[in-house]
This record gives C-alpha cells, structure tokens and sequence, in this order.
C-alpha cells in the first residue's frame, strides 16, 4: 500500500451543529464584550489548568450545549461549592448566560465557545472532571443526519476518561430515537456502568426549562441517562 500523500489535505470532521445566526440583543452583546474576559475560556488546544482557571480545586461539572443557559446558571448558582464549565457555540445563549451571570455574582462559572467535540480532547485532561452533562442535544431527527448526533462512541469514550472514578455522565432528551441510541452508546463504553435499569428518573438537581416545559404539557416524553465511572 502507497504511503499517504502529504498534500492530501486532512479528511473534515463531521460537526454535531450548525451555527445559526440568531438574534442577539444589545444586553446579550453588551454581556459579551464586558463579561468575557472574566468568565470566558479562549480556546488553546492545550490542556487547562482548570485548578488555576478557578483559583481552587473544587469538582468541576461540565455542561455541553447549554442553549440559553437557563439550566447552566441555576445549577452554579445552587451549588457553590463545585465549578461549572459550560460549552455553548451560539452567541445569543452565551450572551444571556453571562448576563445572568454578572447579576448573580457568580464565581464559579466558566464558559467556553468552542466546538464541544475539541475541547474535551484537547483541553480537558483524564480523570478531571466530577461529572458531564449534555441535556437536550439536537437530534438530528432525519436518518440520514444520524451521524451527527453529538452522543457518538468516541466522544463518550473521552468523556467517561476524562471523568473521575464515581464522576458521573447524565444525558436527556425529549426524542425517543435518540434516548435508545443514547442508552446503547452509554452502555456499550466499558468504563461506564448504568445507575438505573434503563432510563433513570429526572434527579432533582435537574432544572425543568421553559423548553422542557413545553414539551411535556404537548404530551412530549423526556429520557434521563445516568451513567457512572468505573473505579
């Protein structure tokens, strides 16, 4: 077999997301351009120290695709003894994330606008991270957009290794295609084990959105999955 020709140029990765342009309002921006440099994460592609990035060495959850950040903020905001590091690609959530933000005077959040495939591989050491969170991830509902589905064997694979022993993954979603191929990935990963018999039961220290809250009063179901790390 011929070596690889060093001016082929490298084959493009399939992304989980589209960057929509959406409508961002003047607070939004405003948030943006004030609020960066104290809770922004400029992406590097090197490994974080996220001890420094803090100034402590708390547990740190991160949350990928936080949309607008409703679920993101409460969470930091409830629980201050852990740190919170979101990933979000769309400016008009992350601008009302760090709007809110400011207001609340939270110190324990931190925020990335990065693609969420990237920044776990390459930024995110093993063993770092307490627990991960992806809820509500486009589905990608027709067939042959499938295989953009963000919860794919090789992101949980780096996800469950850059999870502690007893970190835990914990998924959602409101389309039941997607929660099956969710619980056959999650329980495929061999450094993960389920916590429930299937689907687990929405924990409490899951916020129920104004998205969520409309699904579920249109009759939607919502899937829960909790896996966790391996000793």
């Amino acid at each position: 077999m011929s070596e690889l020709n060093e001016s082929t140029p490298p084959r493009r990765e399939i992304k989980s997301f589209v960057k929509r342009i959406g409508r961002i309002t003047a607070g939004q921006k405003q948030a943006l351009e004030t609020q960066w440099p104290r809770y922004g994460l400029d992406y590097s592609g090197t490994p974080r120290d996220l001890a420094a990035t803090f100034g402590n060495d708390r547990p740190i959850v991160l949350e990928i695709g936080f949309g607008n950040g409703e679920a993101l903020f409460a969470a930091a905001k409830a629980d201050p003894a852990r740190n919170y590091i979101g990933i979000e690609v769309h400016e008009p959530g992350v601008g009302r994330l760090l709007r809110d933000a400011d207001a609340a005077g939270l110190v324990n959040l931190r925020v990335s606008k990065h693609d969420a495939v990237e920044v776990p591989r390459h930024e995110i050491t093993p063993g770092s991270l307490a627990e991960v969170r992806l809820y509500f991830p486009d589905p990608w509902h027709k067939k042959r957009h499938n295989k953009r589905r963000l919860i794919q064997p090789p992101l949980v694979a780096k996800l469950a290794a850059r999870l502690k022993p007893g970190g835990y993954i914990h998924c959602a979603t409101d389309w039941q295609p997607y929660a099956e191929q969710m619980l056959q990935v999650l329980s495929a990963e061999p450094l993960l084990t389920n916590t429930a018999a299937g689907y687990a039961d929405k924990p409490d220290y899951r916020p129920l959105t104004k998205f969520e809250n409309r699904g579920l009063r249109l009759g939607h179901g919502v899937w829960d999955l909790v896996f966790q790390r391996r000793a």
